[in-house]
């Protein structure tokens, strides 16, 4: 049913500023993921602490905990999270605390750590032996648990289904009860869907345009497609959502996707590194999975993703249904209009960049600022960074 789409093979762009950033996603458009590391570096973060020498300033990398002021969008509470991570009980290299200290540094609220099923290079022959249990898939969760409760941060139950070919690629779970039952079915990718979706699971296919032949993903020179497999899943409800943002690369079609086939939409870092390694110290551009949420409570975050009320944030850029990101954009801003004149206010920590007229110039609208514009003709704002589709910014009519 689902056609390959037209593939454009790109080399990594520089990408100076983030700006330029969005002019090089409007150029590319759908068809491939591209990396934008250079988009993600630390512009605008959080300085050394003088009070501390340059021989120190290893412990200024622990200042007070990041705050994102997101106003509420009516009666949801705007909760920021990350649903892709790794810790040395797959590939990652940091212990599950670590995550979890990192993401109260980061500010967010919720993080689920998926360490995968089927690769774990530092369990058991002779590489570091972690635990007695080398069978036990639900062990960094039970490590993070408690310093996620001191930290009161939600910390989700979930793991990485990772398969060696595209289709099926590879698969987050979120929100189970016990990785080990969905491990026990491993010889069969689409049997462990079934466990997890058994077992109340949100399901995300990870990464769909990663060049990764050998590791479940695409060869190089084959277009993105969501391919029959992936619709099969689908329709049995065993797939719930895709990621249009991973690591350092961006999927701009996924949103038409989820758009389409109503799934819902997220931004991960699939960290792997240190925190400090992989974006810095409290990076305003690193990728948070925006969900809007009756309460700050897991049972709540559940029901919004399976709502589809999450948006991707990542670079000063949104991505999400148009509903959501127009409801969102409305939260965020106070709009006073006089003839022609608009003023508006940002109260948000979401960098909003406007356009008055096709073809000119984008005005950067930073967090907690405000300006003012003259309106002509149709009277329609394009919000050129909040994207609701494909190449597809906000318009918002005043």
């Amino acid at each position: 049913m689902y056609k390959s789409l037209p593939f454009f093979a790109f080399r990594p762009i520089p990408m100076p500023s983030r700006r330029d950033f969005l002019k090089y996603s409007a150029l590319i458009g759908a068809a491939a993921g591209f990396p934008v590391h250079l988009a993600l570096t630390q512009e605008n973060t959080t300085k050394p602490d003088p009070r501390f020498s340059a021989s120190h300033n290893i412990r200024a990398r622990n200042p007070r905990p990041r705050t994102i002021t997101i106003p509420d969008v009516g009666p949801y509470k705007v909760l920021k999270g990350d649903f892709h991570m790794h810790t040395l009980f797959s590939d990652g290299h940091v212990m599950p605390r670590d995550r979890v200290l990192e993401a109260v540094q980061n500010g967010l609220d919720c993080i689920a750590i998926t360490d995968h099923i089927e690769h774990r290079p530092y369990f058991g022959g002779n590489l570091l032996k972690l635990a007695e249990r080398n069978d036990d898939h639900n062990i960094a969760y039970t490590l993070a648990k408690p310093d996620a409760e001191r930290n009161s941060l939600i910390l989700i139950r979930g793991t990485e289904i990772t398969k060696s070919t595209l289709p099926p690629g590879h698969f987050n779970a979120i929100f189970i009860d016990d990785a080990n039952k969905i491990a026990a079915a491993v010889r069969d990718w689409k049997q462990m869907l079934a466990v997890a979706a058994d077992q109340g699971a949100f399901i995300f296919w990870n990464h769909p345009g990663w060049v990764a032949p050998n590791s479940g993903g695409l060869a190089p020179g084959v277009p993105m497609s969501f391919t029959d497999e992936h619709e099969d899943v689908r329709q049995k409800g065993h797939l719930h959502g895709i990621e249009v943002f991973n690591d350092s690369s961006l999927y701009p079609i996924v949103s038409d996707w989820c758009n389409e086939l109503d799934l819902g939409i997220l931004a991960v870092s699939d960290i792997h590194q240190p925190e400090l390694q992989m974006y810095g110290l409290q990076n305003p551009h690193r990728p948070i999975t925006l969900v809007l949420a009756e309460e700050r409570t897991e049972a709540s975050i559940r029901e919004a993703f399976f709502a589809n009320r999450t948006i991707g944030w990542v670079g000063d850029m949104i991505f999400g249904r148009p509903e959501w990101v127009a409801k969102l954009f409305a939260a965020c801003t106070e709009i006073n209009r006089s003839g022609e004149k608009v003023r508006i206010k940002n109260t948000s920590d979401i960098a909003i960049y406007l356009q008055t007229q096709a073809n000119t110039p984008s005005l950067e609208l930073a967090s907690q600022s405000e300006c003012e514009l003259v309106i002509l003709g149709d009277g329609v704002l394009r919000v050129t960074n909040w994207f609701v589709g494909t190449n597809t910014p906000l318009e918002v009519t005043l």
